[in-house]
């Protein structure tokens, strides 16, 4: 079966997803996509570029998966005459809907941001399949529907909810653990708290640095690894907590190498988490895999991910429980050491959900051909 993967922000966990599916279905799977970056222009107008690339193809799939980033309904629109005929599937990474903006953003301030909610909407509406990353997104998504259509002044179509819901499923991310696998690292003596996501406002990094200064303030020895992709506007916390923990931090920044940053990851011990938002939780995933102990807020993902399958221990309900756990961790770091949850990250590797996509998107064409 030939499969055509559409992606108009190919960067970062996108651009992983997208080469690990490719890599890893025994279906030929070609990628059309776009560079990533200008989230939002490629939501406005990634379709028309991409629908101009599509029709200049000399192949035609068998299936189009786009993600949530193509404006589905007009790419389908302007290839028509190509595109009739063959079934589609949309997977969720994120959606503008449920996802937490920044307060600080121009289209927040312009009230111009349901428009970004509109797209994926109609875009799940126009797929004969709707995918997302988790139960937790998938639930938030169509709970979210609602109050989101009925921002609208009439017609608000709410019926069509339940449309999407009927045509919904989950499958969840697939993650490329070939590079973990070939390495390890050893532990310092120190017990090492790890952070190694973006160094954005919905990760809360104010409260992981202020439960850690909470830490340092009680004389108790740990290394910290501040690792993450920074951005032009990222939180001034990490510029005060650089200068706060300078004497804790063994490695500081965005790791450029894929090897330096599993390495790192091998390095950490405890990974407390601080997320106002997570849809699934790839950098989670990866710490788990190289043996870090997590400490996860009872909400998000995380519920679906670990504490429904009895990790509650890793679970914490409140700030002040976040810290208890922190110091017990420190504490018991060899006991901690020798705990490992890393079948909980197995259980996402391609090499295990290749086959399960594969079986959904193979049931799709199927019912199209009858």
């Amino acid at each position: 079966m030939k499969i055509l993967l559409i992606e108009p922000y190919y960067t970062g966990s996108h651009k992983k997803w997208a080469e690990g599916l490719k890599k890893h279905s025994s279906h030929h799977v070609k990628i059309l996509s776009m560079k990533g970056q200008f989230w939002k222009w490629r939501m406005h107008g990634g379709a028309v570029t991409l629908a101009k690339m599509f029709n200049n193809m000399d192949w035609k799939p068998d299936l189009i998966l786009s993600t949530d980033m193509l404006d589905l309904t007009t790419f389908l629109a302007l290839t028509r005459a190509k595109s009739n005929g063959i079934p589609t599937a949309i997977y969720f990474h994120e959606n503008q809907i449920s996802y937490p903006w920044s307060p600080r953003d121009r289209d927040i301030l312009n009230k111009r941001d349901n428009h970004y909610g509109f797209i994926n909407y109609a875009s799940a509406l126009s797929a004969e399949r709707v995918f997302f990353n988790s139960n937790f997104h998938l639930k938030t998504f169509l709970d979210d529907l609602k109050p989101f259509l009925k921002n609208f002044p009439d017609n608000n179509e709410i019926n069509t909810i339940e449309k999407i819901k009927n045509k919904s499923n989950v499958l969840h991310l697939g993650l490329d653990f070939s590079n973990f696998k070939a390495r390890s690292h050893q532990k310092t003596d120190t017990p090492t708290i790890l952070w190694n996501h973006r160094w954005e406002y919905d990760k809360n990094p104010e409260l992981f640095f202020n439960v850690m200064k909470k830490i340092k303030d009680k004389k108790i020895d740990f290394n910290l690894i501040v690792l993450g992709e920074s951005f032009g506007n990222s939180p001034k916390i990490f510029e005060q907590a650089k200068i706060e923990f300078k004497k804790h931090i063994i490695k500081w920044g965005y790791q450029k190498s894929i090897n330096d940053y599993i390495d790192c990851l091998f390095m950490s011990d405890i990974m407390p988490v601080t997320s106002n938002h997570d849809f699934f939780g790839i950098s989670v995933m990866e710490a788990v895999f190289c043996n870090v102990w997590p400490l996860l807020p009872d909400r998000l993902s995380y519920r679906e991910l670990f504490k429904n399958k009895g990790h509650i221990e890793n679970i914490y309900t409140n700030d002040n429980q976040l810290t208890t756990k922190i110091e017990a961790a420190i504490k018991n770091i060899h006991q901690i050491r020798n705990q490992s949850l890393k079948k909980v990250a197995q259980k996402y590797d391609w090499e295990r959900l290749a086959k399960v996509y594969d079986t959904e998107f193979e049931t799709i064409t199927q019912k199209s051909n009858l």
